[in-house]
């Protein structure tokens, strides 16, 4: 069986943020899932200048000026899938998520998209609702479940571990599995 690459980008990069604990968590949720190949990117880590380009991505022929967009564009392009973990902000995305998406275009083309979305009381359905129809602008395809995690501020101990985990590792396995099943069908 070949590897199916996913990428999992943490779009939050506030100071303070839990979603650092949500990566750390997925990411080893899905580590054992065989078959797949996961690399998580957080934006923290690779900060993009706000978007003021003169063209949208849809309309950028050859490698973008900026070395840092570039390999954020060549992330994408590289892999089959994409799990996006979404703080919900104001009932809506990131912006420096929204600001990164806006860079991209046909990197995204024929690629699978999961979420998991955290937050308060709506858990980060909210976002999630808002980045369904980025994607799909993006001619992505994102799968119909979702993980949310609502009031995930409590949901974690002092170490970092998630707290009765076991329902929510079963919905993000569930998950994960339908966007390597759609990203293996759309690679074929």
């Amino acid at each position: 069986m070949n590897t199916t690459k996913i990428l999992v980008i943490l779009g939050s990069i506030r100071e303070g943020r839990v979603g650092d604990k949500v990566a750390n968590w997925y990411m080893e949720t899905v580590k054992n899932v065989e078959g797949a190949e996961f690399e998580l990117l957080d934006l923290k880590e690779h900060p993009l200048p706000l978007f003021a380009d003169a063209v949208s991505g849809a309309y950028r022929e050859g490698k973008h000026p900026n070395p840092a967009v570039q390999a954020f564009l060549e992330k994408i392009a590289g892999v089959q899938g994409v799990v996006i973990l979404a703080a919900e902000y104001n009932h809506s995305v990131p912006g420096a998520l929204k600001n990164a998406l806006d860079y991209t275009y046909w990197e995204w083309k024929g690629k699978s998209v999961g979420f998991v979305g955290y937050g308060g009381a709506a858990g980060g359905a909210r976002s999630v609702e808002h980045l369904r129809q980025i994607v799909a602008e993006l001619r992505a395809y994102s799968v119909r479940d979702q993980v949310v995690l609502p009031f995930v501020w409590t949901m974690f101990d002092a170490a970092g571990k998630m707290q009765n985990a076991e329902p929510h590792e079963k919905t993000a396995l569930a998950m994960t599995n339908d966007v390597l099943d759609l990203a293996r069908k759309l690679s074929a």
